[in-house]
Order: C-alpha cells, then sequence, then structure tokens
C-alpha cells in the first residue's frame, strides 16, 4: 500500500514581513511623501487574483468544485471518510469496528488510483463551501467524485466509433450537506473535465429502484441506455443496475 505524504498543505502558510521598528509621528506643514505600487507588486496581485478565480473549475449554490490536493494527508483522509460515510452498509453488530476496516479500504484504493493513474486519466473531485466557511467541519471537503477514463466493451458497444468514455464514480456527499445542490455541482465540475481532456461521452450506473440518484443524473444530462439482465435480481445481496451516459458536445 502506498505511504501517506508526511508533508500536510496545511501547514505550508505564508509569512508576512512586518516593519522592524516604530517611530514617533513628526508632523510637518506638508503631508508625507507616499509610496506607490511598484510595476512588480501590481503583476502580482493581479497574479493572486488570478489564481483565486481559477481556484473551482465549477463554482455554483455555494459549493466550489476542485481537484484533490495529492500532498495534503488531512484532505485524503477526510474524502475516504466522505465516501465511506456514504456508502458503507451498517451491520446490527460490531458496526464501528466494520466501518473502520470499510474506510481503510476506501484509502488504500484511492492511494493506489493517486499513485499509478496519471494526472489526465483520474481525477478525484471534492466540493467545498465557498464565500463563508463552516468552522464546525474539521475540513472543508463535504462532497468528491472520482472520474476515470475507461475502455469498457459493455458501454463502448453502444456508441460506435469511440475508443474510451469518462466514467463517474464514488459521488458522496456528506450526510448533514445532503440536498443542497451539491451532487448537481459535482456532476457539472465531470463535465468540465469531460471538455478540457477531449472527451465525448460521460457514463456512471446507479440502481434500478434508486429513484432519487436517478433523477439527479438524469437532470444532470444522463439517460439511460441499458439495464442488467432480469436474472441478476435474482443474487442474494445483488441488486439491478442502469447503465447512463451523457454526450458533451
Amino acid at each position: 500500500m502506498a505511504h501517506l505524504p508526511h508533508t500536510l498543505y496545511s501547514a505550508a502558510r505564508p509569512k508576512f514581513p512586518y516593519a522592524g521598528k516604530s517611530a514617533q509621528p513628526k508632523w510637518s506643514r506638508f503631508p508625507g511623501t507616499l509610496r506607490c505600487a511598484s510595476t512588480e507588486s501590481l503583476t502580482s496581485l493581479t497574479q493572486n487574483a488570478a489564481e483565486i478565480e481559477l481556484k473551482y473549475m465549477v463554482s455554483q449554490h455555494g459549493w466550489g468544485v476542485r481537484r484533490l490536493r495529492r500532498d495534503d494527508e488531512e484532505e485524503i483522509r477526510r474524502v475516504s471518510l466522505v465516501q465511506a460515510e456514504a456508502f458503507h452498509i451498517p451491520l446490527a453488530l460490531f458496526n464501528d469496528f466494520f466501518f473502520l476496516f470499510f474506510q481503510a479500504e476506501v484509502l488504500s484504493g484511492l492511494l493506489y488510483k493517486l499513485k499509478n493513474s496519471p494526472p489526465d486519466r483520474y481525477a478525484c473531485l471534492v466540493a467545498e463551501q465557498t464565500g463563508e466557511a463552516d468552522t464546525s467541519l474539521s475540513s472543508s471537503v463535504v462532497g468528491v467524485v472520482d472520474i476515470t477514463v475507461q475502455t469498457e466493451n459493455s458501454v463502448l458497444r453502444h456508441f460506435p466509433g469511440v475508443e474510451e468514455y469518462l466514467y463517474v464514480s464514488g459521488l458522496a456527499v456528506s450526510k448533514a450537506q445532503r440536498r443542497k445542490k451539491m451532487a448537481s455541482t459535482l456532476l457539472k465540475a465531470c463535465d468540465v473535465i469531460c471538455y478540457l481532456w477531449g472527451f465525448k461521452l460521460l457514463a456512471l450506473r446507479a440502481y434500478e429502484d434508486d429513484a432519487a440518484a436517478r433523477n439527479l443524473y438524469s437532470n444532470a444530462g444522463y439517460t439511460v441506455v441499458e439495464s442488467d439482465p432480469p436474472w441478476t435480481s435474482t443474487w442474494i445481496g445483488r441488486k439491478r443496475r442502469v447503465l447512463m451516459t451523457k454526450r458533451i458536445s
């Protein structure tokens, strides 16, 4: 298993110098000399403003979506927690014990993808509040989605001439932040990644009986192109899924 990074992103905070000595004010008949900002400082301010503006690939409904910081240990752990809480199936006995194992498995999978996937073949997108931060959260990340380049024939056979597509998975939102259009914002960010990477097709799967999820994806522009065979529902613990796709022009 890959090792977590030792240097925390949050630990690198800029330090601003202050004036070394304080002097008593001296009054005169004429105003003091005003020091104008240099060309270099104005350029720096402009660049900083541009960086802030481009921090999020999508910003709407009070949420901003960006790529996961690969060198931020706390953020990586937070992402694994959000996904684990969303997909863990509670058990009657030893639920907390098995949840820790499940979260460790999610974390291990995330680390593997971050370490072994090229940056233009896999992206972990995270959502956080814009504007006023919610100080009650230990980490600002409250939503996540994975997007991966795939070549699965079961998808491509519906689209002759298409060789690769982007698969959307792991969409998860913190329980306290649900029903606030965060999932829609995350899906919009997947559209942006699809455009930036030069792809034309997005795909995902949802459970057939999950009306809320299917409605979310339909509103985001996805349509059903295939359903699991009826006999798959007879398997113990297996639910039928539908394949939904979206074309990006």
